[in-house]
């Protein structure tokens, strides 16, 4: 079996959504993937076509006024020239965010990811965990923490940088990066058996 190739497609405005963006690689390389992190404000060409040839594009961006960061949205509407071909088609997708608030309106970004996947016929990978920190015997420390199921989120007081990025949510970003793996482990086992 070849090696799953992962992008991570991202904005980070103060550093926090990087920490995660490296997460999420961590966890996609820990797995076995070929991993590239893509900064979306800065993409090259070449990136480009490092997005063509990826198994899965994770996309991942701050939450600011409750969506993706301008930045991000930049991203998603120059990729409309991958969308007139349908080059992305039958790809895997799934998404992380942070914000300063613990709902912040999260869910919309990772719900404007979800649509920009299925605009692009991708298949979106969820987070396939329970919520955590739900429960008496629950902590602020348990994976999914924030109990989201569309992908990983994360929150950060407004007032610190990016070393105060919780280390569950830098864990739950991990599972991410593992599941997106595993899963096009399995697409690429099951398009060999076809």
């Amino acid at each position: 079996m070849t090696t799953p190739v992962v992008s991570i497609a991202y904005h980070s405005g103060y550093g926090h959504t990087a920490v995660l963006a490296e997460a999420v690689r961590a966890g996609a390389a820990e797995a076995g993937a070929e991993v590239h992190l893509i900064k979306v404000d800065e993409i090259t060409d070449e990136q480009w076509e490092t997005l063509d040839r990826s198994d899965a594009i994770v996309f991942g961006s701050p939450t600011y006024m409750g969506t993706a960061s301008g930045a991000f949205h930049v991203f998603a509407e120059a990729s409309s020239k991958r969308w007139f071909g349908q080059d992305w088609k039958d790809k895997l997708a799934a998404g992380f965010t942070n914000s300063g608030s613990k709902s912040g309106d999260k869910l919309h970004t990772l719900q404007f990811f979800q649509i920009l996947a299925g605009q692009h016929g991708m298949h979106w990978v969820n987070l396939g965990l329970h919520p955590g920190w739900n429960n008496s015997e629950g902590t602020e420390h348990d994976l999914n923490r924030l109990g989201v199921f569309a992908g990983a989120a994360a929150q950060t007081n407004v007032d610190q940088g990016p070393e105060a990025v919780h280390k569950a949510d830098i864990a739950t970003a991990e599972h991410l990066g593992r599941r997106v793996t595993e899963t096009a482990q399995v697409f690429a086992r099951g398009r060999a058996a076809a």
